[in-house]
């Protein structure tokens, strides 16, 4: 289990404070940078107690503690767990009154999308031939119908719209499962950005693939940068994410794309794109794949413009490669299961999406207003319809002791830690979503927790 290595002998201190609480501390810290992900299960008490050398009531203690902060919840006779996003959240009317404001999560606001998958699925219940045919067994790569439909949602990113370059996945997530899994090797390079996708990180990690973070500015990946590592770590494959990086919100120019898309061709590297922030950007650039047609990935979803139970997605390439890819769906899984796919078509064709990522962008706007006001004079990016703000701490707050902070004031918030490649240091910052907070009000009071620690005596006493 990952969590019984986060604390040693060394997590007890030095005795100014109680052990249960150094215990408490060790692993509020490794939730809040992501090593303990949501719903992963602590040692059990008289385990961890052993392995510590102390009593199961100081480790009881400890999780307690753990528990009234809001990071795990104790299930009886089951053991007790990082929190989820879910749990986390509280039910509409409560109004965040219990546990911690979430400004950690990035999760679609909600609008509309009940109504809407209500009347898809009216509509679908009195069409009886699709009803046959979504309980049916389909090709791996989508029906027709579900790939043409999800080919002209991305001609956004200007693509061809050719449905023959575009196979229907569960989410983003798998279709990033599917190229690695079928291009990549135990030991082979993956080059990416050095603050990267956690998603990625934990595929990596499962396929024994090499990360290495490339040097980047502003706009993303530096050219020459990515050219000397492709040389350097003989790597052919490369994962970015060029409109609206997670979490830095960056945006790389037309040229740069172009600059980008030119090293890839001298180097022969082949190039995974996620394109699913973008889906907020109401006139998105170009994909960086449309400059490398034969070898490059796009991925796309609804995850963060609609609703997370919505897992269809899109992974655009030639053809050629296609081919591959199906071959993998077929062995792991057969085929996208139809229905969600057929709800999203039904979408896409009577105008629902727009309307829900219309929708989600003015949520998003009314949020972002909030979080510049609050923010104003602070170190910080953000970018028009997209619910991420990246905080850069100024001196002398380190982004863990800041994130701990915050925590201990009622707000949880992600850390630079969260999305760092290799074993280069994370910059010190955090990462704020808007989003996940079910109120105007809520993300007011997590905001001015924010400002108020920046700027407030726990500061000055650090600098003193």
């Amino acid at each position: 289990m990952q969590s019984e290595h986060l604390i040693s002998d060394a997590s007890l201190g030095d005795g100014s404070k109680p052990k249960y609480q150094s215990i408490a501390d060790e692993l509020a810290r490794a939730i809040q940078v992501g090593q303990l992900a949501p719903g992963e299960k602590l040692p059990p008490q008289r385990q961890l107690a052993e392995r510590l050398l102390v009593t199961t009531g100081t480790i009881s203690r400890a999780y307690a503690a753990l528990e009234r902060s809001g990071l795990v919840t104790a299930r009886v006779g089951d053991g007790t767990f990082v929190r989820t996003q879910e749990e986390a959240r509280v039910p509409q009317g409560g109004e965040d009154a219990v546990g911690p404001l979430d400004l950690a999560f990035n999760v679609a606001i909600a609008g509309d999308e009940v109504q809407a998958l209500s009347d898809a699925l009216m509509q679908l219940t009195g069409d009886a031939d699709m009803l046959r045919q979504v309980m049916s067994y389909q090709p791996e790569a989508g029906l027709w119908r579900h790939r043409e439909a999800g080919a002209q949602w991305l001609r956004r990113f200007g693509t061809t719209g050719n449905g023959n370059r575009v196979m229907v996945t569960y989410g983003a997530q798998h279709g990033l499962a599917c190229v690695l899994r079928t291009l990549a090797r135990p030991g082979d390079t993956v080059l990416t950005e050095p603050l990267s996708y956690p998603g990625l990180q934990a595929l990596a990690g499962s396929l024994r693939l090499q990360l290495v973070g490339v040097d980047s500015d502003e706009e993303g990946m530096l050219p020459g940068a990515l050219e000397r590592a492709a040389k350097t770590f003989d790597a052919k494959l490369m994962y970015c994410t060029p409109s609206l990086h997670n979490p830095t919100v960056s945006t790389m120019s037309m040229r740069r794309r172009e600059e980008i898309a030119a090293v890839a061709l001298r180097c022969g590297l082949l190039v995974i794109e996620d394109s699913v922030p973008a889906a907020m950007q109401a006139s998105p650039l170009p994909a960086l794949s449309t400059l490398l047609p034969r070898q490059s990935f796009l991925l796309a979803s609804f995850s963060k413009v609609t609703a997370p139970g919505l897992r269809v997605g899109y992974l655009e390439t030639s053809p050629e490669w296609l081919s591959k890819f199906a071959a993998y769906m077929r062995n792991d899984c057969w085929m996208a299961a139809p229905l969600m796919p057929e709800i999203a078509t039904r979408w896409l064709q009577t105008g629902a999406m727009d309307h829900l990522i219309s929708q989600q962008r003015q949520l998003v706007g009314e949020r972002l207003a909030i979080a510049r006001s609050a923010l104003s004079g602070l170190d910080f990016r953000s970018a028009d319809h997209h619910p991420l703000v990246w905080l850069r701490l100024p001196e002398p707050w380190r982004a863990g002791q800041f994130s701990n902070a915050a925590r201990q004031a009622g707000v949880l918030i992600r850390t630079a830690d969260h999305f760092a490649v290799g074993r280069a240091p994370a910059p010190h910052a955090v990462r704020i979503s808007l989003n996940a907070v079910h109120s105007m009000a809520a993300l007011e009071r997590g905001l001015g927790t924010i400002t108020g620690l920046i700027s407030g005596p726990r500061l000055a006493s650090l600098e003193a």
